[in-house]
This record gives structure tokens, sequence and C-alpha cells, in this order.
């Protein structure tokens, strides 16, 4: 049944927002923004046709928070809801709170979003269509035990999933049975964190993997297509860092056999929108089924650039109850996406929160910058690390490369760290470029082939802290109006100037996070496990404790002997980088 959307509110932030604000906008639907308190002044505010607030700072009291979203929906007189890529965008409950309240989903079914999603049965709907698979467990491990039990069984290394994970987040690969507790528990963690379920399997790891995924679109009719291949296998922490379409250096036999598992598992779901099924590809060729993502993904445009395609109207569309009536586009040229992360490459791709002094943008043939933030905009700690994105696009592989050299040498962004440096080295490095040389990337590339020469980032960051609100009523008209003002301006003394900046200072710790005997918050973080207490004797390497910033936990190892001394924090605490954690004593 077709239903024409008239007003879309986009449940998302950044440059996700900002993506389908445009596709909106072209398709001639009124778009709503919905902002955090962080984000008053963001660009995806600014750029809607209306903009709400969500009041409140973290993921869950935002952009994860169900109830607030949709009573902001119905508020707005929205009858659509698009929920971008991340977030709540697999989530099946979000979609039947839409759809119960009489609004279009831009997204697949809750029920397929479900079966799916949970790894397990999307492992199920894997086999019985006869895609691809590595030997993994049929029901989620309750203890590291099973964990190992596993590894006696198919060895090492595995790896370690959340059942309702993606994006890389809630995923640990164990090469030492020493290091499989830890890991089990850090992925646990780490799933209830971002996805509020804690459940895990395990699979058996591939060596040297390539990550390879299918671009699909599905409609509500049966219709299937691959728009196009990606490969995805430059990453750090299992997240992509480049991503490139069609997928390089693959026969047409393994195309053949991704195009049709992809489709015979959408199809066994009852699938509908856009989708991504996820495939690794071990250095002997073996093909093996990872996942599938229920959304639209980030590195989207890719796909778009070799094809025409615009993926988000096409999403619109479908959601429209509009039918896919071609093909599986024919693939022209070669297009790749580099993630501007702010994240400092020269300290093992630190995640780095901080103000924006100036962004200067590429041009030319072939270049497309999709981005979510302007010059003067502080980027939080509070979500992930993502600046922008790069996309640059050439008749073949080899030009692509050639303007990506170039585009990458005209960015320039101030204030913060980025991983345009790791970028600028990439696109001239023989096991990428594939120049007198095989593609030998794979998924742990980076960390275990690449020599890492990038040096830290040396600059100081800057931080504009988001104001307190407080409400207040007033009277407008005759009627009363409740609106929020700064605390700071309702009290007594009022000062109308901007509020202090805070700044990293060299003076209070190195970029690594150490002086002397002294351990420092490396980054804007919040601690989520503490490994010691006052009076433990650690060794070098023994872990201190887990902080995360920009969803991702980042371990904070000894970097010496000694015994620990002044530690007083708890999990859950707030820390600004350069706060001093503890000590370790000789």
């Amino acid at each position: 049944m077709e239903r024409r959307i008239q007003k879309l509110l986009i449940a998302n932030r950044g440059e996700i927002a900002v993506r389908i604000i445009r596709a909106a906008h072209d398709s001639g639907i009124p778009s709503v923004a919905i902002y955090s308190d962080g984000d008053r002044n963001a660009l995806h505010a600014s750029m809607a046709d209306e903009a709400y607030s969500l009041v409140g700072l973290t993921a869950g009291e935002t952009y994860l928070n169900i109830e607030k979203i949709i009573r902001i929906a119905q508020k707005s007189g929205a009858d659509a809801i698009h929920p971008g890529y991340g977030f709540l965008a697999e989530n099946a409950d979000f979609a039947r709170a839409v759809i119960d309240s009489n609004m279009v989903w831009v997204g697949p079914s809750p029920e397929a979003i479900e079966v799916l999603g949970d790894k397990i049965s999307a492992r199920q709907i894997a086999e019985k269509v006869g895609a691809p698979l590595a030997p993994g467990t049929k029901e989620p491990v309750k203890s590291a035990k099973e964990v190992l039990d596993f590894v006696g069984q198919h060895g090492l290394p595995v790896a370690i999933k959340a059942a309702y994970g993606g994006g890389g987040r809630g995923i640990k690969v164990a090469r030492e049975g020493d290091d499989v507790a830890e890991l089990f528990e850090s992925a646990t963690r780490e799933a209830i964190q971002a996805f509020g379920r804690g459940e895990c399997f395990v699979e058996k790891y591939l060596d040297k993997p390539r990550h390879v995924e299918t671009q699909c679109l599905a409609d509500n009719y049966g219709n299937v297509v691959v728009v196009s291949t990606r490969d995805c296998s430059v990453q750090r922490r299992h997240q992509k860092l480049v991503e490139e379409a069609p997928a390089p250096f693959i026969s047409e036999e393994q195309t053949t056999q991704l195009y049709e598992a992809s489709k015979n598992i959408l199809k066994q779901a009852g699938y509908s929108g856009a989708g991504t099924c996820e495939f690794l590809i071990g250095a002997d060729g073996t093909i093996s089924f990872l996942e599938v993502n229920t959304r639209l993904q980030v590195e989207h445009p890719v796909s778009e650039e070799v094809t025409g395609l615009d993926l988000v109207r096409e999403q619109l569309r479908i959601a429209e109850g509009g039918k896919i009536e071609y093909p599986d586009p024919e693939v022209k040229g070669h297009s790749f996406e580099f993630r501007i992360n702010g994240e400092d490459p020269g300290r093992d791709f630190m995640p780095t929160p901080g103000k924006i002094q100036s962004i200067q943008q590429p041009s030319g043939p072939g270049i497309r910058f999709d981005s979510g933030v302007k010059s003067g905009d502080t980027v939080s700690g509070n979500f992930d690390s993502m600046l922008a994105k790069l996309i640059v696009t050439g008749e073949d592989r080899e030009q692509a490369l050639q303007r990506a050299r170039r585009a990458l040498d005209e960015i320039q962004i101030h204030g913060l760290p980025t991983v345009i440096p790791f970028h600028r080295l990439l696109v001239n490095e023989p096991s990428f470029t594939a120049e007198g040389a095989d593609f030998s990337v794979f998924t742990r590339w980076v960390e275990t082939e690449w020599t890492n020469e990038i040096e830290p980032w040396a600059g100081i960051a800057e931080f504009d802290d988001a104001e307190t609100l407080s409400e207040v009523t007033v009277e407008v008209d005759g009627q009363l109006v409740s609106v929020s003002l700064p605390s700071r301006m309702l009290g007594e003394g009022v000062n109308y100037g901007k509020p202090p900046r805070r700044k990293q200072s060299h003076q209070q710790t190195s970029h690594s996070g150490i002086k002397g005997n002294l351990v420092f918050a490396p980054m804007q973080s919040n601690v989520v496990k503490i490994a010691v207490k006052d009076g433990d004797h650690v060794n070098e390497g023994d872990l201190l404790l887990v902080l995360e910033a920009m969803k991702m936990e980042q371990p904070v190892t000894a970097h010496r002997s000694g015994k620990i001394s002044g530690m007083t924090l708890e999990p859950g605490a707030t820390l600004s980088a350069g706060t001093k954690i503890l000590e370790i004593e000789d």
C-alpha cells in the first residue's frame, strides 16, 4: 500500500542527519531534526525545516530515548521517521513504536530487524539458504568457559561478538587463551552499553581476512537487488577507516557468490529497504558470511558514486510503497571513502574530542565531502569520533587514487587531531595501492603489519562546555509559555559572555597520559572498569582501568612496575583530558 510521506523526522545526528535532510529536501519532504544539549548549534539542527530539543547530553538521555523521540514526532506533526544509521536504526522496539504510532517507518520490518539483527538467527538463515559460513556457536555463550570450550574444538583465533551489535562495536578477537576471559567481559560490557543487550556468540576468526560487503535494496514485493560490492578491510579496533566500491581484486566467481548469498538471505528474512550483507574473505579465498546490518551504512556513498543511485531517496520511496523495477545496477568507475575521525593516529588512534578551529574542504573533479560539523563546533566525547567523510571517485581505481592523494593534501582541519595523516600515507602504501605488489591489507593490517611512524599530535585541545539550561515561564500575548535559558543568565550578576573554555594543558600531562610515575587521562572519557586499587603491585603492561570515549573502549595499562597509590575513581566517573588517575610508586 502506498502512503506519501508528508513530514520526516530524522532520529539521528551529525553527518547522518545532514545526509537524510538533504535527501528529504530533494524529494520535497519537510524535515524535522532532534538535538541533544551539546548539539544545539549543530549543522543538522540548523539545516532542517524544524528542530526540537531532546534535553540531555548523553546518548541514553537523547538519541536512544524512544519515548522522547516519538513524543517530538507527534508534536511536530511528522508522519514518518528515518532512524539514520546507528543509535536506534537496528532497534525493533523503536520500529514497532513508530508503526504503532501510525507513522511510516523508513526501514525494514521489526521482524526482519530481529531475525537479522540477532547474529544467531541470522546465521541460521544463512545456513538455511546455503550461504558460506565459518564455524560458530548456534546459541549465545554464557561464560568465558564456553568460549574456551569452543577454542578447544576449533582453535584460535576466535571472534567474540555481540549478538545485537554492529558497526564494529561489541566484537573482540581472542588470539591467546589467556585473553578470553577479559575479552568476553569487555565484549559483553560494550554490547550492553551500546545496544542494551549483552548476549554474545563465538565464531572462528579467519586468518588475515578481507572485509567485503554488499549494498542491497529490497522492496515490499519480494524484489532484491545488489547495488555494489565494497571492500572495508582497512580498520582499527574492528571499525572501518576506508571503504571502496566495487571491492577490488576479487574474482567473478566470488562476486557471484556474494550476490547470490546476499539476495537469498534477505529474501528468506522478508527484508525491505536498504541493508548490508557483510562477509569475510580469508587469505585462501574462503568466503564466510559475517552479519547483516539492517540499515543504511556510513559507507553508502561509494555505492552511490559508482551507480548513480541516491540510496536515501530509494529508502524513502520504498517506505512509501514503491517497487524496485530495475536489475542489479551496472557499476561504473571506482570510489573511495575516507572517514575523517577525531582520533590521533600517532597515539594508536586514540579518540580525542575537542573544538574544531577551522575546516578547509577539498574540491575538484570526483570529490564529495559529507560532513556534519563546521568550524567552531566542539566534538564531544559522548558520541562517535567521525567528523566527516571524504568520497573520491574516478573512472578506475588508479585515477581515484590519484584524485585521493590530491584531495587529502588539500583538506585541512585544525583544533584537534584527525586520522588524515594516516590516510595520506595509506594512498601511497604498496599494500593498499597494489602497485607492483599484491593487495594485501586485511582487517588487522593496521595493528599487525603497518609500521606507524606518525608523530603524536602536538596541539592543545579546547572545549566549549555545553551550557546548563533552566526552564522559566514567561507571558507572551497573554499566554504562558515555557522557555529554556542558560542558567548563568538567571543568577545574580548576569554574565552575557561566552562560558569559559577549557584547555588541555601540556603542563598537566604528556600526550601519552604519563609523566614520571603519574598516569593521567589521555582524553576526555568515562571510566567503565577499574582493575586495581591502592596498595596493589602491578607489572609493566598490566591493565589499570578501561576508559570509554566516542563509543570506543580504551584500556590503560601500567607503563612501569610498582605499587598503586592515589586511585580514588569509581566506574561511571567522567574525566577531562589531563585528569590525574593514579601513581605507580617504586
